[in-house]
């Protein structure tokens, strides 16, 4: 017997399927990889072969493979505010967030497997190690930068706000970013830094510290307006001492010409008086004359007193 051939509508639609089906396996071969994505190819579910980093168009076995992409940029995480003590006995809110990314895929897909769960893990693993190192040092610690200096901050004690701190919020930040790194890489992440957003009081602390804030100012405005007197009373002393000098070389001077008056007076009256002694003589006693008789004045003198010698003939006055 001879044995049937297919009929040419079944031949025709096997055709097709087969068709469909390698078109399938053409299209689900190949994936295309975005700028700014990371991939790791899974089989089964189990990763297989190296995290894919480099973007284009790329091969995988269809249907048996799938392509898990993950962000290759960098991530922001923003922590949720947290009560901690200082420790100095201290309670602040902090308010922190950090730069990440995935550094390593495949061991990010094994071990935290998405970003939302990253989230979660690096809300452990950064505010447990702020709370660590706040914990460790004082609240100036916190709140101050590493390059901070106050000149004239007086000595105080190591929990005064106005001494400088030792280590500064600055390297306080490193030692988290130090500390969480360590932890982050078993996910396959890595922190590029930590910062400290926001720093507050919690209420019954923050009136106390405004308290001290004021009267620290008023301290300073005190030492201000000190030196400022000191500076006002050095000034008004030199302005002093230069007057004195200058009114008493004006005095010297003023003295020196009229000393040099009276003598050219005195030589000129000198010159005068031995030109012609007996006029002058004369003339003086007529000033006195002037002087001395009035219209109600009395006068009682013996007849040859030196006052009536002009006053008698020239006979007599000879």
């Amino acid at each position: 017997m001879s044995q049937s051939m297919p009929q040419p509508h079944v031949l025709k639609g096997l055709y097709l399927l087969l068709a469909a089906v390698g078109i399938l396996m053409v299209l689900d071969g190949f994936y295309i990889l975005p700028e700014g994505k990371q991939a790791v190819i899974t089989q089964f579910g189990a990763p297989v072969g190296e995290p894919v980093t480099a973007a284009g168009l790329k091969i995988k076995m269809p249907f048996l493979q799938r392509v898990r992409l993950f962000e290759k940029r960098i991530l922001i995480w923003d922590g949720k505010p947290n009560q901690i003590p200082t420790n100095d006995k201290t309670f602040i809110y902090m308010d922190n967030t950090a730069r990440w990314r995935i550094k390593n895929a495949l061991v990010f897909l094994q071990a935290a497997g998405s970003e939302a769960r990253a989230q979660t893990l690096l809300d452990d693993i950064i505010n447990g190690a702020v709370r660590d190192l706040v914990n460790q040092n004082d609240l100036i610690e916190i709140i101050r930068s590493s390059d901070w200096n106050q000149g004239y901050a007086a000595e105080t004690s190591s929990s005064d706000l106005t001494k400088p701190p030792q280590k500064g919020r600055d390297k306080i930040s490193e030692m988290v970013l130090a500390q969480a790194s360590k932890d982050a890489l078993k996910y396959g992440i890595e922190l590029i830094d930590v910062m400290f957003k926001r720093v507050n009081y919690i209420d019954s602390v923050r009136e106390k510290v405004y308290a001290r804030m004021i009267s620290e100012r008023k301290r300073i405005a005190a030492e201000k307006r000190s030196l400022g007197e000191g500076r006002k009373a050095e000034i008004l002393g030199k302005v002093e001492r230069e007057l004195r000098e200058i009114t008493s070389e004006a005095k010297r001077q003023a003295t020196e010409i009229r000393g040099k008056a009276d003598a050219e007076a005195a030589r000129l009256y000198g010159e005068a008086y031995s030109s012609n002694a007996e006029f002058y003589a004369f003339q003086k006693s007529l000033e006195s004359y002037q002087s001395i008789l009035g219209g109600n004045t009395s006068l009682m003198l013996p007849p040859n007193a030196d006052l009536f010698k002009y006053l008698q003939s020239p006979t007599a006055a000879q």
